[in-house]
C-alpha cells in the first residue's frame, strides 16, 4: 500500500490551515484612546473651618504628651489648650513640609491633610489652659539681685528693654491670649520648661519656616535676653492666666 500521495495530501492540508490560521491571528493596532481625567487627592482641597467634634478624634493620638484636654502634664511638651486654631494649623503644616523640626512631630503630622490640621487646631481652640504658678525665688546676684524671678519677667513682658528688646503684650496680649490667627499665639499658662527651651533656641538664631514662610520675630525678640531674663519670662508666663479663667475653673 502507497501512503506518499496520501500524506503529501494531509500536509499540504496543514500547511494551508496553518497559514490561514496565521493570517486570523494578526494582531491589529487599536487606536489611542483618550487619556482618563487626573483627579486631585482630598488632601489638596482647601481646608475649610475646623470642626472641633472632628477633631476632638483625630486628636486622640496627641493625648499621649499633650494631655486629653491640651494640657500637657510633662514640662517639656507644650500645653495646646487655649491655643488658636489657625497657629495649631500652621505649625502642623511647618512640621510636615520641614518648616519647622522636631522627629516626633514631622512623623506625627506626615499623613495630616490640612482639614486634619484645622480640625486638630479647633479643638484644642475650645479647651482651657490651666495655669501653673511663677517662681518667687529672690535672684542671689547680678543686676536683677533683689528681685523675684517673675517680677524680671513681668517687667520685660509689659515695658520690653532699654536695648530695643520689644515687650512681649503688643503680640500677646496682657493675659498672654495672643491675637486669633496664625501668628500670635497664646502663651498664658505655658509650662516654664518649654517657654525657656524655645527662648534660648530663639536667642541662638532659629527661625520657624522657609523663604517667605519664615517667621524671624522672635529671633529678633529674644538675641538680648540674658538667662536670668529667659528664665524669669518663661515664670512669668506659666502663671499668666485671666482672671475670669481661673474663676471659672475654681467654680468646676
Amino acid at each position: 500500500m502507497k501512503l506518499s500521495p496520501i500524506i503529501g495530501v494531509v500536509a499540504a492540508v496543514l500547511v494551508t490551515g496553518a497559514i490561514a490560521a496565521q493570517q486570523a491571528a494578526t494582531v491589529k493596532p487599536v487606536p489611542e484612546l483618550t487619556p482618563a481625567p487626573i483627579v486631585a487627592l482630598v488632601e489638596n482641597k482647601p481646608a475649610t473651618a475646623g470642626d472641633a467634634t472632628r477633631g476632638q478624634t483625630k486628636a486622640g493620638t496627641c493625648a499621649a504628651c499633650h494631655g486629653a484636654d491640651g494640657n500637657a502634664g510633662d514640662p517639656q511638651y507644650p500645653k495646646l489648650a487655649g491655643q488658636h486654631e489657625l497657629y495649631i494649623a500652621r505649625h502642623l503644616a511647618l512640621f510636615k513640609n520641614g518648616g519647622r523640626e522636631n522627629a516626633i512631630m514631622m512623623g506625627m503630622a506626615a499623613a495630616l491633610s490640612a482639614q486634619d490640621m484645622r480640625d486638630i487646631g479647633a479643638y484644642f481652640a475650645t479647651q482651657k489652659v490651666l495655669a501653673g504658678i511663677g517662681d518667687d525665688t529672690l535672684i542671689g546676684e547680678g543686676p536683677y539681685q533683689g528681685k523675684k524671678y517673675y517680677q524680671v519677667g513681668e517687667r520685660i513682658y509689659r515695658g520690653g528693654k532699654a536695648d530695643g528688646t520689644p515687650s512681649c503684650i503688643a503680640c500677646h496680649g496682657p493675659s498672654g491670649r495672643g491675637i486669633p490667627g496664625p501668628s500670635y499665639p497664646a502663651i498664658g499658662g505655658q509650662h516654664a520648661t518649654y517657654t525657656v527651651a524655645k527662648l534660648a533656641a530663639f536667642k541662638t538664631g532659629m527661625v520657624w519656616g522657609k523663604d517667605a514662610q519664615a517667621n524671624a520675630v522672635m529671633k529678633a525678640a529674644a538675641k538680648n535676653l540674658s538667662d536670668e531674663e529667659i528664665q524669669g519670662l518663661a515664670t512669668y508666663l506659666q502663671g499668666l492666666h485671666n482672671n475670669a479663667d481661673a474663676q471659672n475653673s475654681s467654680a468646676k
